[in-house]
């Protein structure tokens, strides 16, 4: 048994899909179970409940409006959520830029509950072919395993946009080599959620793909523009505004930390103070952007260079929730994408199979026991990456020796 954890033999194709097909029963009937419960088809309920989609739709709302910088009033944003969802629901804050105001408010001109349900589903079907894309594989079974990923719930479930975030990641990666402008471009249209492109231009920059650095730029820069065009600068000064409030936000515990990913959530998860959680998470950074920085201008295969950059990012980003660590299907994927031949390093297959359902139980673990879960999976993926890169470097080292010798030997027999 040992013997086959190691080598990941327990985990051939035939199990894979079978064990998905199970978790997947499991979850849509988890998943099913409660959503009749948050809208009292179990037991009644003393207040109306809601998802994070209605901050994304109550702020295009309100973009709609004359005054599109009213998305970054609270009360203002606060009233529109109640009379989308009812008045007792606790409040969805909203810190996104003017940028996806873009969005949001294209999504607030239908109905509320058709606006979900057409976000959700287009998203979901991009992150599906971003990964399958990755993966190389057209088969309908290579869908399972990322369909039934506990992240996919998470955000289906909350209805938040970790779908779009992934398959703009993912597909950015994918053509970062063959078509650096169109890489560039999907790169910057993660400037809607900023953190996480944060480490972008450190492996661009470091691996001299100014092309695709260039596009990047260009693409914020036109969205930013763009924004300004349809809302007006108030908007943008509406946001910087709240952003400068942000802090009384995550760092306070009005968003569980138990849903965070990052090192800060994990130090403050432990109890540690929120100046203690910002110096570990600034070392953490600097620590990810130099892994980065050294992978990519290594020029190392695409598949170890684009699972760094997303598991780095993981690390990297401040504020990343349980949703957000969809990222993670993006590494992993690269990182079964760079074993094409079949030949996983020694236990590295069962380690991601335990990553892959941390995320399933791993809000509990840390609300119950305070260790936090979610945190320590994105740095065991991120060692797991870090292997990766030792082994192709050696085995580089290996071959530029080899080659050495070759010509040696044909010099010294000419």
């Amino acid at each position: 048994m040992i013997a086959q954890l190691r080598s990941g033999a327990w985990l051939d194709r035939e199990r894979l899909l079978g064990y998905c097909g199970i978790l997947f029963g499991l979850e849509l009937a988890t998943f099913l179970f409660m959503v009749a419960g948050t809208h009292g088809l179990i037991v009644p309920l003393d207040h109306p409940t809601t998802t994070d989609f209605v901050s994304f739709y109550a702020a295009g709302v309100l973009a709609n409006h004359p005054l599109p910088s009213l998305a970054y009033d609270q009360a203002a944003h606060y009233a529109v959520e109640q009379q989308v969802r009812g008045e007792a629901i606790p409040y969805q804050f909203f810190y996104y830029p003017p940028v996806y105001l873009l969005l949001c408010s294209a999504l607030a001109r239908l109905p509320y509950l058709a606006a979900f349900l057409a976000f959700e589903a287009a998203t979901l079907v991009l992150f599906l072919a971003a990964g399958c894309a990755i993966k190389g594989e057209r088969r309908l079974a290579a869908l399972l395993p990322l369909a039934t990923f506990p992240c996919v719930f998470w955000t289906f479930g909350l209805g938040q946009n970790a779908f779009l975030t992934a398959a703009l990641f993912g597909a950015a990666t994918l053509f970062v080599d063959r078509r650096p402008a169109l890489s560039g471009l999907l790169f910057g249209a993660l400037c809607y959620k900023p953190h996480i492109g944060l480490l972008v231009p450190v492996a661009l920059a470091a691996a001299g793909r100014w092309r695709a650095f260039a596009a990047a730029a260009a693409t914020v820069l036109a969205l930013v523009l763009l924004s300004a065009v349809v809302f007006g600068w108030d908007a943008w000064w509406g946001f910087f505004a709240a952003i400068r409030q942000s802090h009384g936000t995550y760092a306070t515990g009005r968003i569980d930390f138990d849903a965070f990913v990052s090192p800060f959530g994990a130090v403050r998860i432990l109890g540690g103070s929120a100046p203690f959680a910002y110096v570990i998470q600034a070392a953490a950074t600097l620590a990810a952007a130099s892994f980065v920085a050294f992978v990519w201008r290594k020029k190392l295969d695409l598949p170890t260079r684009a699972a760094a950059l997303a598991a780095a990012t993981l690390i990297a980003a401040p504020v990343l929730l349980v949703y957000d660590f969809l990222l993670a299907a993006i590494a992993v994927l690269w990182l079964v994408h760079g074993t094409g031949d079949g030949q996983w390093h020694p236990w590295e297959k069962t380690a991601l199979a335990a990553l892959y359902v941390m995320p399933l139980f791993g809000r509990n673990l840390a609300g119950t026991f305070d260790v936090p879960v979610l945190p320590l999976t994105a740095i065991a993926l991120l060692a797991i990456v870090v292997v990766r890169v030792r082994r192709e470097l050696v085995v580089r080292r290996d071959a530029g020796r080899k080659l050495l010798m070759q010509e040696t030997a044909l010099r010294v027999g000419a």
